[in-house]
């Protein structure tokens, strides 16, 4: 007994002495602690490294027989210390040492696992990655993989349509979401990297499938944010950090529907990846500009990937790659019964059910990223990205003329080559400083073909004959964007994000904008949150414009503008203020109202007039938007659902640029009178949800709207409509056949015919219909 006392005595000592502060040489530190396994045993020769936030090896050592080490003669600073023990998997810890001390000894414990210490890290980067965005005084909505898995559509949903379970998100014709007012201006992130936005076509770019969670950030923003503004689509995608895995999925059903997906994922040591892919067909790639519910000519071939692979240099560090391409073909949907217009080398008929145009879209892109942290102070990500985009718009070469007067074959290409980088810094406790840059180049080539006819100066045709136009031209554009905030804690529960970004384009005009963010977040009970925000904005025009060489080379033909003014697109500028509450009533009951109204100066909108899906900016020199928003979700055991009701109201008046789309009426009209916008929709719904018994999941959702603008200057607007999809998902676990899931789904389950467009109203190129009842299945294996 007396010698188990002095046993234990002697360890004690020991401890203390490792534990007791040593004299260090001016100007040094150093390190001490331990290393012992789950069940309290030493290690045989244990290696502890020491690395500083540039990932240097600046010290190592060898722990003892009892486990314990010490490293002296250290610089003060921050280091990660990894431990490694043959049969053990390496653990990394983040330790801060100061001038003429010794900190509070390191207990490490080891883990036979060797995959534990690889996850720990590349989750300690996604929380630095995911402070790096600021979201103080915004409004957010986030939807979930989960949410989207229960959803009837599943992985299989179109991007835009999960949005739309979003508040304030207006569906509209060729797969376009209008958010709180705005036409498009949606910014997409994928990991917190600005994604530039591809030319207008019919297809979505990216795939609900990579999604792990994506956010809708709306409202005063944060400074963080800028050149898309109306909302910002932040993307976390799938990775391989949490393990290996995949899924094969078949989808098909109506208007001969049948696609394929898979995905897979993974990680071996410090290197993880995700990969998807999909490819499809069906025969509604377009909405339908009739009521037939099997349009004619809408065949659509749609195929896409994505892939995400990232690699730890060190505990603190990755570096990560992205890339993904979409191709789409599309038919373009007839109208049958049209009446001929013109005259084809002596032909003036033409049945309008055989036209034949098509397009083909084509969207790539990728990315380098390197991320990290010293593991307190600093985060920071800087990325190098890269995007292509095309569209080839194919015509009807003699039903095009005979009907339009015009048969362009356009071939529009944009390529985007930038840097962003974004730096967090917690100067203290109450003090969270951050700050960032971008840059972005974008060249984009316009080809044109365009077969017309002559005309007299009162618009009537004066020969059979076409001739063809050549109308190319090129352009190189300039996006500059630095920032600086600061989110301070003026009180535990009172939070002011303030700062100031910069931004500058030079394209078809040169401009600039220095503007102030402010936003603020009360939080008065765990339950309750206010916030309050205000933000100047300054968007630049998209990349898709019409010179005024253009214009003067159809003077006197079928494709002659109906003026001839065309003052260049200016970026718009705005003043947003924004105010909300959260409420959780229950823990599993949460509601909030947001309120909004945007004053802008050269409010910017887009149209198509043409033929060809080609999107034209012009700017209203006074634009007012306002609305209000109510959300809502419920979440309790096996039960989820949500509701959401937006109202909203987007005016402009006086068109000040690119005035040669409008006839000489309608911009007298227009300058003298506030008009609604082409995209305001009154009142926006949303809701669904999804009830789990068992292995069985009841899932629905639904849209509602007050209809979209139509008529003379958008005095006029579309019917009510709603569409409410249906689903129920079969869940297995077999033995010999393992985990799948069955899918069954109905698509407008009251089969309501309504229409999106009705091809009046401003920019309003054609009718357009929401789809019909259609019945789809799916097959999803889980490996």
């Amino acid at each position: 007994m007396n010698r188990s006392l002095i046993t234990q005595a002697g360890r004690l000592l020991f401890a203390c002495t490792l534990c007791t502060p040593a004299f260090a040489a001016s100007g040094e530190a150093a390190l001490s602690g331990s290393v012992a396994d789950a069940q309290g045993h030493a290690p045989a020769h244990a290696q502890i490294s020491l690395q500083d936030a540039s990932g240097h090896a600046v010290a190592q050592t060898t722990a003892d027989a009892t486990g314990h080490f010490r490293l002296d003669h250290l610089a003060p600073g921050t280091y990660a210390v990894t431990v490694e023990a043959k049969g053990y998997g390496a653990v990394t810890r983040v330790a801060t040492v100061a001038q003429g001390t010794v900190p509070e000894p390191l207990a490490v414990v080891l883990q036979k696992d060797s995959t534990l210490d690889v996850t720990v890290n590349a989750q300690r980067l996604d929380r630095a990655r995911n402070g790096l965005q600021p979201e103080v005084g915004a409004s957010v909505y986030r939807i979930t993989q989960t949410d989207i898995d229960n959803s009837p559509q599943g992985a299989n949903t179109p991007l835009n349509q999960v949005l739309l379970q979003a508040p304030g998100v207006a569906n509209d014709s060729y797969g376009q979401l209008h958010v709180r007012g705005d036409h498009a201006d949606l910014q997409y992130r994928l990991n917190g990297i600005i994604i530039p936005e591809p030319i207008s076509g019919f297809g979505q770019s990216l795939d609900a499938r990579i999604i792990d969670q994506v956010n809708l950030v709306t409202g005063a923003l944060p400074a963080q944010y800028g050149y898309r503004t109306a909302g910002i689509v932040d993307i976390r995608t799938k990775s391989g950090d949490a393990g290996n895995g995949g899924t094969i999925d078949v989808y098909g059903g109506s208007h001969q529907t049948i696609q394929t997906s898979a995905d897979v994922f993974g990680s071996s040591g410090p290197f993880s990846y995700y990969f998807s892919g999909s490819l499809g067909e069906n025969n509604l790639g377009i909405e339908a500009p009739t009521a037939d519910g099997s349009p004619l000519h809408d065949h659509t071939r749609q195929g896409n990937g994505f892939g995400y692979m990232s690699y730890l240099l060190n505990p603190l560090t990755r570096v990560s790659v992205m890339f993904g391409a979409t191709s789409n073909q599309f038919e373009i949907p007839n109208t049958p019964g049209l009446t001929p217009v013109y005259t084809l080398n002596g032909q003036s008929t033409f049945n309008s059910a055989n036209l034949n145009e098509t397009q083909s879209e084509l969207n790539n892109f990728a990315v380098v990223a390197l991320q990290g942290t010293n593991g307190e102070a600093l985060d920071y990500q800087i990325a190098l990205f890269t995007r292509y985009t095309r569209t080839q718009f194919n015509p009807d070469p003699v039903g095009d003329l005979i009907f339009n007067g015009v048969a362009s074959q356009d071939f529009h290409s944009n390529q985007a080559n930038g840097v962003q980088a974004d730096f967090t810094y917690r100067l203290n406790d109450r003090h969270t400083l951050r700050a960032g840059l971008m840059f972005e180049q974008e060249h984009a080539v316009f080809d044109d073909s365009v077969a017309v006819f002559p005309v007299d100066a009162n618009g009537n045709q004066t020969s059979d004959q076409p001739f063809t136009v050549q109308d190319s031209n090129t352009r190189t554009g300039y996006l500059y964007s630095l920032y600086l905030q600061d989110e301070w804690k003026l009180a535990p529960k009172l939070t002011l994000n303030y700062g100031v970004r910069y931004d500058r384009m030079d394209a078809y005009v040169q401009a600039g904008q220095l503007s102030p963010r402010i936003g603020l977040v009360y939080q008065p009970t765990n339950a309750t949150t206010l916030h309050a925000g205000y933000a100047r904005y300054f968007t630049p025009p998209a990349f898709e414009l019409v010179s005024d060489s253009t214009i003067s080379k159809f003077n006197g033909t079928t494709n002659q503008s109906l003026t001839s003014q065309n003052d260049p697109v200016k970026p718009e500028r705005d003043d947003y203020f924004d105010i909300g509450i959260t409420q959780r009533l229950t823990p599993a009951l949460t509601v909030g109202l947001d309120a909004y109204y945007k004053r802008a100066r050269d409010l910017l909108d887009e149209g198509q007039f043409g033929t060809a899906l080609i999107f034209t900016p012009f700017n209203y020199q006074y634009g007012r938007v306002y609305g209000v928003e109510f959300t809502s979700s419920y979440h309790q055991d096996n039960v989820s659902a949500y509701l959401n009701v937006a109202y909203s109201r987007a005016q402009g008046k006086n068109i000040e640029s690119a005035q040669f789309n409008f006839d000489a009426e309608e911009l007298a009209y227009i300058s003298n009178h506030w008009v609604y916008l082409d995209h305001d929709q009154r009142i926006t719904a949303s809701f669904g949800g999804a009830w789990t018994l068992g292995m069985t999941t009841l899932t629905a959702d639904a849209i509602v709207g007050s209809g979209l603008r139509s008529g003379f200057a958008n005095t006029d607007r579309l019917p009510w409509y709603a569409q409410v999809n249906l689903g129920v998902i079969q869940r297995f676990n077999e033995p010999m056949i393992g985990k799948f899931d069955a899918r069954l789904v109905l698509v407008n389950a009251f089969g309501r015919v309504y229409e999106l467009r009705d091809g009046s109203g401003i920019g309003v190129g054609a009718p357009q219909y929401g789809p019909q009842r259609a019945i789809y299945a799916g097959l999803t294996r889980h490996f």
